[in-house]
């Protein structure tokens, strides 16, 4: 016998209240979409000029030598990087922004499921991306404690 659940049937429908606070949810994930991608330029612009910064106090100072130019590709690098971190949960929340906006534009219910898989995404991103630095920080935090305690016994 094949258990049956009301559940598998059960289909959600949105009230008007509920679509429009998705309509506005939209369009401020959009808008902060755009100011994720002007932030990641802005990186990207820092990285290109701690190169140029560095390479040219490294020019300017003979005494920095090898140091100034190498520290500026590190850290264009290091900027770089963090912007490409940065670009995935933008790019899924302004995916989600624009689908749902076109859900709601055109009453399409598979491009409304669509826009909540990159939301869905973003947040997983997100996520991880949290777990992550919180497990640097005490890596970080248990090291600086083993450094103590190694500096006081000496």
């Amino acid at each position: 016998m094949e258990d049956y659940s009301v559940v598998e049937d059960f289909e959600m429908k949105l009230n008007e209240s509920a679509k429009e606070f998705l309509k506005e949810t939209a369009k401020w994930a959009y808008f902060l979409s755009i100011l994720g991608y002007i932030g990641i330029g802005f990186i990207v612009f820092a990285a290109l000029f701690a190169n140029a910064l560095f390479s040219a106090m490294g020019k300017m100072n003979p005494a920095m030598g090898v140091m100034g130019s190498s520290f500026g590709t590190t850290m264009a690098v290091v900027y770089l990087l963090i912007a490409a971190l940065y670009f995935f949960p933008v790019y899924y929340l302004n995916k989600f922004a624009s689908n749902a906006k076109a859900a709601f534009t055109n009453n399409d219910s598979e491009t409304l499921t669509t826009s909540f898989r990159y939301l869905k995404s973003h947040y997983k991103f997100i996520g991880i991306m949290t777990l992550v630095i919180f497990a640097l920080y005490f890596l970080l935090f248990i090291g600086m404690i083993i450094t103590g305690i190694a500096f006081n016994n000496s």
